[in-house]
């Protein structure tokens, strides 16, 4: 069981290494803190806080960093949030005030809000993919081959393609083919669907197609398109105000990952700064990011 001065120097370390990213030690704890105690009682509360698995000891120096698990249970226990404004509440009641037909427009109108609201650039999240399941695939006929391929999910969402099917396809084979997957694959989730083209679907589709890896290409890239995660961005412009001269790089870098649809590697339970951050990935493709987090 914590104490309440313990509290106070976890609390403490988090908000310094949040500002300076720099170790924090027990000298500039004890400026820092709101009551009067000595170095050596900050570095026995620091010693219990390590004990606890909740700070950790840099090797570069004596200061001290927060751990992974420090980070959620100062989010779990710590974090009081602030209470919503009336102008707050007018404007998200105002930004939610027009018709949407999918899930994923009011998650995109959530982040504009969001930005609008914090002058923050937003990121947020589509819905969950994992349990979606297909609910219909039809292929509507173009001319010369073409077909547009048309998936549906059960969060509603509608995903589309065009194609040209191969010359060898014929229109009778691409029926029999439809509705192989309607009466197999319907109603399952997208993981399995993914999988049942991988076993049981293509000895299906032999005995009614005389090429069917076509078809099979065709509706495997749109089933992948369904199955995306996907995010979205309000107020890229606002990265500007918090990025000096010196960053131009890596905000192009990070604009970059946004414009190509790349969601950044996070590790949604370790926040890594901050009462509301999460941090970037450190793997190769975001290295040059490293500094950079994202609100929660």
């Amino acid at each position: 069981m914590l104490t309440k001065r313990q509290l106070l120097v976890l609390k403490q370390i988090i908000r310094s290494y949040t500002e300076t990213g720099q170790p924090v030690g027990s000298k500039a704890l004890m400026a820092q803190l709101p009551v009067h105690v000595s170095s050596a009682t900050i570095r026995n509360d620091m010693a219990a806080l390590e004990d606890e698995g909740l700070i950790r000891k840099t090797h570069s120096s004596s200061g001290r960093v927060p751990s992974t698990k420090g980070y959620r249970y100062y989010l779990d226990n710590l974090v009081e949030p602030a209470a919503v404004t009336p102008n707050e509440i007018a404007a998200i009641q105002q930004g939610f005030g027009g018709h949407f037909y999918k899930i994923d427009e009011i998650v995109a109108q959530s982040a504009r809000i969001l930005s609008n609201l914090t002058n923050y650039t937003a990121i947020t999240l589509g819905p969950e993919v994992t349990n979606l399941k297909l609910t219909g695939f039809r292929l509507v006929p173009l001319g010369n081959h073409q077909v547009m391929a048309i998936l549906v999910t059960s969060n509603g969402n509608v995903e589309s393609q065009l194609f040209t099917l191969p010359p060898e396809v014929g229109s009778d084979e691409v029926e029999k083919a439809i509705r192989i997957i309607n009466d197999e694959l319907v109603g399952l989730s997208l993981g399995e669907v993914a999988q049942k083209l991988q076993s049981e679907v293509p000895g299906l589709l032999f005995k009614y197609m005389t090429s069917p890896d076509g078809f099979l290409d065709l509706f495997g890239n749109v089933l992948r398109k369904a199955a995306e995660e996907r995010f979205y961005v309000g107020g890229r412009l606002n990265l500007m105000d918090y990025l000096g001269d010196s960053d131009v790089d890596q905000l192009k870098r990070l604009l970059a990952m946004m414009d190509d649809d790349q969601a950044p590697s996070v590790r949604r339970s370790t926040p890594c700064s901050g009462r509301f951050m999460i941090p970037i990935s450190r793997s190769s493709s975001a290295r040059s990011l490293r500094q950079m987090c994202l609100k929660i």
